[in-house]
C-alpha cells in the first residue's frame, strides 16, 4: 500500500515518539502513539486504482458515500444548467483527490471559510474551499475540496494550466471531508444518493450521446 508524501510527517513522528516513550517510560506507554501511526498510515494511503478508458466516462473525484446529487440552474465556470454530486469522506475512507476527467485547469478558486462539520448542507458554501475546473474537447467539470471540523489543511499540487489525466491524483483534505463534482447537463449522472464511490475508479456519470 502506497502513502502519500503528505503522511511522512506524522508517520515518522508517531514512529520516533512510540520508540521514545517505549524506552524513555515503558512499553505500555508507546500503545497510544504506536496505533495513531498505525492510523496515520492508513489514513494517507494511496491504493492503485483502475481507471477507465473511455472518455466519454466521468470518475469519481475521491472516495466516499454520495450525499446527494442535486440540480443547478446555472455556473461560473460550466455556464449552463449542470449537476452537483456531493461526496462525503469519513475518517476512514481514503482522502485523496483523483481528476474525474483528462484535461486542463482553466479556473482555480481557494476561498477561506469556517470548519463546520462535512455533512452539513451549507458546508459548500460556508467552509474553507478549493476549487479548480478542468476543461477538454468534451466538456467542462469543476471538482471543489471542502475542509470539515477535523480536516483543517487542504492540499492541491496543481495551478492553473496544467495537464490533467483522468484519475491522476491532485491533491488530498486532511481528516474528515467533502468532495464536490459539478457537471453539465449533457452528463447522465450514473449515481445516486447513498451510494458508496472509489476516487479515480466509479463511475458518476456518462456524456449523453
Amino acid at each position: 500500500m502506497k502513502v502519500v508524501k503528505e503522511g511522512y510527517n506524522f508517520i515518522i513522528g508517531g514512529i520516533l515518539v512510540s520508540v521514545f516513550l517505549g524506552l524513555a517510560v515503558n512499553p505500555y506507554a508507546a500503545i497510544f502513539p504506536a496505533v495513531l501511526t498505525c492510523y496515520f498510515a492508513y489514513f494517507f494511503r494511496n491504493p492503485d486504482r483502475t481507471i477507465p478508458q473511455d472518455e466519454n466516462l466521468i470518475v469519481s473525484p475521491a472516495d466516499g458515500t454520495v450525499q446527494d446529487v442535486v440540480e443547478l440552474e446555472d455556473d461560473d465556470f460550466i455556464k449552463g444548467r449542470c449537476k452537483k454530486i456531493i461526496i462525503f469522506l469519513s475518517v476512514f475512507d481514503v482522502h485523496v483527490n483523483r481528476s474525474p476527467i483528462a484535461g486542463e485547469i482553466k479556473l482555480q478558486k481557494y476561498v477561506c471559510g469556517r470548519f463546520r462539520p462535512a455533512y452539513k448542507d451549507s458546508v459548500g458554501f460556508e467552509n474553507e474551499r478549493h476549487l479548480i475546473g478542468i476543461e477538454n474537447d468534451k466538456l467542462r467539470v469543476t471538482v471543489t475540496q471542502i475542509a470539515g471540523i477535523l480536516a483543517r489543511r487542504i492540499v492541491s499540487r496543481v495551478t492553473l494550466d496544467d495537464e490533467l489525466e483522468k484519475g491522476e491524483l491532485y491533491g488530498m483534505i486532511r481528516f474528515g471531508s467533502c468532495t464536490e463534482l459539478v457537471v453539465p447537463e449533457n452528463v447522465e449522472v450514473l449515481v445516486n444518493k447513498g451510494e458508496k464511490v472509489r476516487g479515480g475508479e466509479t463511475i458518476v456519470g456518462k456524456i449523453k450521446d
